[in-house]
């Protein structure tokens, strides 16, 4: 399929204009994704309807909390990505297309897509596992038809689009949980492949179009977890983004191309939920943790539990219409209960 967002260049050459890589790509080669090749002149998406990854999941599984929270999404993906993350924890479904092996995965198009989530009684799809950026134009085509059938859209992704890419799909999106992996730009390089300020750049973006913003950030340790950076990165989400939006600390679990880092410890994430707290975060959540009690939403207003959750399982929560039954103090979010 011809892609999107591209622009023709001297010599049959094309620029990539779905991200923030911006690829100048010859005829018969692909972006730095392995998913978007120049076919004499004109660039075509490789992955468009080739589904790798598809299924039910709790809406907290993205994570996102406060977003139709006790509700299921039907969730998908491509293979592919446009960052090259060491520690990637989904490795075998992104990578593989950035080291020359082409896309796979069963045709659907973008009417059985939303037909299938109908049938599931989702409420949302997640465009999620991968990066939903690199299939943009399937995520696009899927999101409007989820629009008609009444259905919110969902993007789990690493936050590198290019702003173009954001406001195509401004109108059809509704929520976002945006990877923020590091405070420091040499993090991004020699880890990502990427680059931080893009990413901080769409994060307000993001504000501004108007969706809901979960941020997460995979504590890896001896890598992210300096207490100076977890204070700046906490600063600029409550500063920039406002107080509001959540913020899930992941568990680091050895994988990929750093299978020598040990797990993060408890002590290190406790430690980096109180910096989110202290810099004035109202929702700050340790996540890959069994048990943890920082899963919990705790009312802003008087502390009380207004949402336990095990798991991704959330028990009934001690809210009415959004609010704590305890105080009455309204908290932050969508759809909630």
């Amino acid at each position: 399929m011809q892609a999107r967002l591209w622009k023709s260049l001297k010599d049959d050459a094309v620029q990539c204009r779905l991200c923030n890589h911006f690829c100048v790509i010859r005829p018969g080669e692909t972006g730095r994704c392995g998913v978007r090749r120049n076919e004499n002149g004109v660039l075509h998406a490789l992955n468009y309807g080739k589904i790798a990854a598809l299924g039910m999941d709790p809406v907290e599984k993205k994570p996102l909390y406060h977003f139709l929270p006790g509700t299921g999404t039907f969730s998908l993906a491509t293979m592919g990505c446009n960052m090259g993350c060491k520690f990637c924890q989904n490795a075998s479904l992104s990578q593989p297309p950035r080291t020359g092996t082409l896309p796979d995965g069963r045709m659907m198009s973008p009417a059985e897509l939303v037909e299938q989530a109908v049938q599931h009684d989702a409420q949302s799809i997640s465009y999620t596992y991968s990066e939903p950026t690199i299939f943009f134009e399937l995520m696009q085509d899927t999101a409007r038809l989820a629009v008609d059938n009444g259905l919110k859209n969902i993007i789990v992704s690493n936050g590198f689009m290019s702003t173009e890419c954001l406001d195509e799909l401004g109108p059809v999106m509704h929520a976002a949980n945006i990877d923020l992996k590091s405070f420091s730009e040499d993090f991004y390089r020699e880890q990502c492949d990427a680059r931080l300020k893009p990413v901080l750049d769409n994060l307000v973006h993001i504000m501004e179009l108007g969706w809901w913003l979960e941020v997460t950030t995979l504590l890896i340790p001896g890598l992210n977890d300096d207490t100076d950076e977890l204070k700046a990165m906490a600063r600029f989400i409550a500063e920039e983004l406002g107080p509001q939006v959540p913020w899930h600390l992941s568990r680091f679990h050895p994988d990929h191309l750093l299978r020598d880092r040990p797990l993060t410890g408890t002590d290190s994430l406790e430690q980096a939920r109180r910096i989110g707290r202290q810099a004035g975060l109202r929702y700050v959540y340790i996540g890959n943790v069994p048990g943890s009690e920082y899963a919990r939403t705790l009312c802003p207003g008087c502390g009380a539990v207004v949402m336990d959750r095990m798991g991704f399982a959330t028990a009934p929560p001690a809210t009415k219409d959004g609010a704590c039954t305890h105080c009455g103090h309204q908290l932050d979010g969508v759809g909630l209960p």
